[in-house]
């Protein structure tokens, strides 16, 4: 399956040139370039008089127009601020901020530079290196350390506003630092207010909905909070945002679909039961929800979870497919009871391979596949269980299995090398990355094993069906629209309204088989 992956509509400016290494910038001199981001680069560097490590952040100003250099003025104004006031082992220091004196370097003359804690690594670097699949190195002391620099910052009165991976640093000694304060706020009662920024895979939903005044948007704690239970799930799980997507802005649109109540939130099927739960309540669907969780009580429950040898593990069945769902209700529900618990869950249905159902929520069971069909036998538990964790009525089994038969004749080899697709479910290696499930649970993720690949085309179909449904496309149409969304991509259908010309012999292939799968 191929399928154009949205760009985020983000405009940089070019970057200047670097700083030589031996710069000196007051006390310091650079070293080698760390890493580098839209408003400016961090070096390595190191004190003059006695060598210690230290970072520089350089935030070059020429380029800039008076409202961004204002702007940018305020960032700095607020991390410096912060540092100052709300020093602890787990929040990066800020030492001091000079001006980068480079005339023969005018692009860099005149920068802000800000001379703070040195890190190894940042999480978002240590998550991109290791794959999924699993918890990272150290997750326990990692998520210990961010959810106690958070609890500090709250108990100080501050909001961080862009908790996410590539902003908790690691230190050489194990340190774990929450960094980049730029958009730290001070509360004024209940909550504070912040220019319109911040990262779509970690914004709560209700952000999307709110008016933006003359003073910026209104942030909350509770939006840390559901932050950090984005977060927790990447560090439990190897990167794996919780919320389906192949970028930022699909991952963002399915957490306000979940938010609505048109979606189950679906957590890793591997999580510790301890944390499963924490990180349900941090993804409470809105700041109500979530109200009850202060930083302090999840840092508390953090250390709890993550404290000794006798941590309670229940992992999930191997047919679980990956994930657990619950539906925004129950998570809400959960919440706003005080929190800690199950959101409902029980053990007790092993219909669908064990796979955790909501409590009074029943599981679909339309369209199961006739016994006199071509599907092959072996395959037939494997769709109807993918297709069953979908609570979309429209994504049955007989839709999975003529979506398979037209795409690969439930063939596990097949491949069009020249289109870059694979497998039983024609994945292309990169789209099946953003969404892949361990549907076979033996903690690989393939595109050529079948109930990995069938397990991702539910998720992936579940999910166009629900972006269908909201773009308002006709209800009687999901199934066609779905197979045209799954050989093109959910922009394509929407922007024309219906099945693509191009792509329709094929979906008409699709609703054929359909129709025969359906008796």
């Amino acid at each position: 399956m191929t399928t154009p992956e949205e760009q985020d509509d983000e405009l940089e400016a070019p970057r200047p040139p670097g700083l030589p290494e031996g710069f000196r910038i007051d006390g310091w001199e650079v070293g080698a370039v760390i890493g580098s981001g839209g408003w400016g680069t961090v070096y390595e560097a190191r004190t003059v008089t006695d060598g210690s490590p230290v970072a520089v952040k350089v935030l070059p100003t020429g380029a800039l127009g008076p409202g961004q250099r204002a702007a940018l003025g305020e960032l700095v104004a607020r991390e410096v601020r912060f540092s100052a006031e709300a020093d602890h082992p787990h929040l990066v220091r800020t030492h001091a901020v000079c001006t980068v004196e480079a005339p023969e370097l005018p692009a860099l003359d005149g920068a802000i530079a800000l001379v703070m804690d040195r890190a190894e690594a940042s999480l978002r670097d240590v998550l991109d290196a290791a794959g999924t699949g699993g918890p990272i190195a150290d997750a326990d002391r990692v998520l210990r350390g961010v959810a106690a620099g958070l609890a500090h910052m709250h108990d100080a009165g501050w909001v961080h506003g862009d908790l996410k991976p590539a902003n908790v640093l690691l230190g050489p000694d194990g340190e774990v630092w929450l960094a980049d304060f730029g958009l730290a706020a001070e509360l004024d009662g209940t909550h504070a207010h912040l220019p319109p920024l911040g990262t779509l895979d970690h914004l709560p939903p209700e952000w999307w909905s709110q008016r933006t005044g003359t003073q910026g948007a209104v942030v909350r704690p509770t939006a840390d909070i559901w932050a950090f239970g984005v977060l927790a799930h990447q560090v439990l799980t190897g990167g794996l945002h919780p919320f389906p997507g192949a970028t930022a802005r699909a991952r963002s649109l399915a957490a306000q679909t979940y938010a609505r109540g048109t979606a189950p939130l679906r957590l890793d099927a591997g999580l510790d039961e301890d944390m499963r739960r924490l990180i349900a309540d941090c993804l409470a669907p809105d700041h109500a929800a979530r109200l009850p969780h202060t930083a302090g009580s999840v840092a508390a429950r953090v250390e709890a979870a993550t404290a000794g040898p006798h941590r309670r593990r229940r992992r999930m069945p191997a047919l679980a497919a990956g994930l657990v769902v619950l539906t925004a209700a129950a998570v809400a529900g959960a919440a706003l009871l005080g929190g800690g618990g199950d959101g409902g869950l029980t053990q007790d249905d092993e219909r669908d391979g064990g796979t955790p159902t909501v409590t009074g929520t029943p599981s679909p069971l339309a369209g199961e596949i006739p016994e006199n069909s071509d599907v092959p036998e072996a395959l037939r538990p494997v769709i109807a269980r993918a297709a069953h964790r979908c609570t979309d009525e429209e994504i049955t089994p007989a839709l999975l299995a003529a979506l398979i038969k037209a795409e690969s004749d439930f063939d596990p080899k097949a491949s069009r090398p020249e289109s870059e697709e694979y497998g039983i479910a024609m994945w292309t290696p990169s789209v099946f990355r953003a969404w892949a499930v361990d549907g076979d649970g033996d903690g690989d993720k393939d595109h050529m094993s079948p109930p990995d690949a069938i397990s991702t085309m539910s998720l992936y179909v579940c999910w166009l069906d629900q972006r269908f449904k909201q773009a308002g496309l006709p209800k009687k149409d999901l199934p066609a629209l779905v197979a045209a969304g799954y050989r093109t991509s959910d922009r394509t259908v929407i922007e024309e309204r219906g099945v693509p010309e191009r792509v329709r012999p094929h979906v008409d292939k699709v609703m054929r088989y359909l129709a025969e799968y359906e008796g």
